[in-house]
């Protein structure tokens, strides 16, 4: 493991380019940022401003909405970084892991219908949704008995049906020492 970084643009281009139209969406980096934090890395973004030195209202808004995210999910970005090796992530996330606090972040980047089925579900003691510290219940794996035979229920945190008001919702979890 060495540190790393990467340098990336809300566009296409790494100048101001008045007739760029392939620029990324709020959502595409928020996941960029909180991706290259879950391998280790530092991101570096770039825009361009234009030939007066402002940015442009393409750029803004996409600076306003990170900041928008930022403000109630900072603490799944600073300081973290790798998750433990048994922390495998579950499809559609990404996650961070403070190593002072002992906390780590799941950010969902495709928000489910119910359950996130997580295998490691017994080593989280507490978890709640970061921007508002809303409890997510952590419901642990059970069998069950069908009339066919028994079958393994998948524990993990169940989420409200309604998904929150952020462009990636982070479940903030407390793991047992």
């Amino acid at each position: 493991k060495v540190p790393w970084e990467t340098c990336q643009t809300f566009s296409g281009s790494w100048g101001y380019c008045r007739d760029q139209e392939n620029w990324k969406s709020v959502p595409q980096l928020v996941e960029l940022l909180s991706e290259t934090v879950s391998k280790g890395g530092n991101l570096i973004m770039n825009v361009g401003p234009t030939a007066r030195g402002e940015f442009d209202e393409r750029a803004l808004e996409r600076l306003e909405g990170f900041g928008k995210w930022m403000h109630g999910n900072a603490r799944s970005i600073y300081g973290c970084t790798v998750a433990p090796e048994w922390m495998t992530a579950p499809t559609g996330t990404a996650i961070t892991y403070n190593p002072k606090t002992g906390r780590a972040y799941m950010h969902l980047y495709n928000y489910p219908m119910g359950l996130v089925p997580v295998e490691w579900i017994d080593r989280v003691a507490y978890a709640q949704f970061l921007h508002d510290g809303s409890k997510i219940v952590i419901r642990q794996p059970y069998k069950t008995n069908m009339q066919s035979g028994e079958v393994r229920m998948p524990g993990g945190f169940s989420l409200p049906v309604k998904k929150p008001n952020q462009v990636v919702p982070v479940v903030e979890m407390w793991l047992k020492k």
